[in-house]
């Protein structure tokens, strides 16, 4: 008896050392919470096309889950107001924003120029490839009852990017010897270049092809560093 019972440890030890079933074997995945986060998702995408093609006046819980194909139920189930559901499509833009920017401009090893055409990539790139998600930034940030929400969640990160971007600026003025640049004005003068260019592009989605936003803000950096930046042909 004592030895069949060593010799099943044996196995078990033997089975766990050479990856078979073990304690610490991967938990079986929570199929409901799967099907819960897609249909969390598919809410979230059918609010961001429906706002960026009629704004916001119109979008109710029910139009939404027609949107889906679902029951207004399951939509009040998920986000139980219509203001948490646009809380979370603006926290979610702004994390898609965010990740982008984090991969453009904080890649390990760039220098502080790279970093800086990094972030005129950002701004373009993502008009570009998401024009329905600048829409609704734009819806957003101006309309008067959504602008509070926007005011919490989206603005905050904005002006951590002009930050970050202003501090990009004075290391290139301060390392490439630099003197008489605005910084303050430089930096305020991008940022309001991607905003301009982003309510264009909602009002006119013809312009979203072209690249005046980036020869415009490659325009500014070559006037204040013409060293380290080059103009755009």
């Amino acid at each position: 008896m004592a030895q069949s019972k060593a010799t099943a440890a044996k196995r078990k030890g033997a089975m766990a050392k050479n990856g078979g079933p073990a304690n610490d074997a991967a938990p079986p995945k929570d199929r409901r919470r799967e099907r819960g986060e897609a249909s969390v998702q598919r809410i979230i995408d059918a609010t961001i096309e429906l706002i960026a093609e009629e704004g916001l006046a119109s979008v109710t819980m029910q139009r939404i889950a027609e949107h889906v194909g679902s029951s207004n139920a399951l939509v009040v189930f998920h986000f139980r107001s219509k203001e948490n559901l646009f809380r979370a499509v603006l926290q979610y833009l702004s994390d898609r924003y965010d990740e982008l920017w984090v991969t453009l401009v904080r890649a390990p090893g760039l220098s502080p120029e790279e970093r800086a055409l990094g972030a005129v990539d950002c701004a373009q790139r993502f008009a570009r490839q998401h024009p329905n998600w600048v829409s609704v930034f734009v819806v957003f940030s101006s309309d008067r009852k959504s602008m509070q929400i926007y005011n919490e969640i989206g603005l905050p990160s904005d002006l951590a990017y002009t930050a970050e971007a202003r501090e990009l600026l004075i290391e290139i003025s301060r390392s490439g010897g630099y003197s008489g640049v605005d910084i303050d004005t430089l930096s305020e003068s991008l940022n309001y270049l991607v905003h301009g260019a982003w309510y264009w592009d909602h009002l006119n989605p013809s312009s979203r092809d072209t690249n005046v936003l980036r020869k415009t803000m490659l325009l500014l950096l070559h006037q204040a560093f013409p060293r380290h930046f080059e103009l755009m042909r």
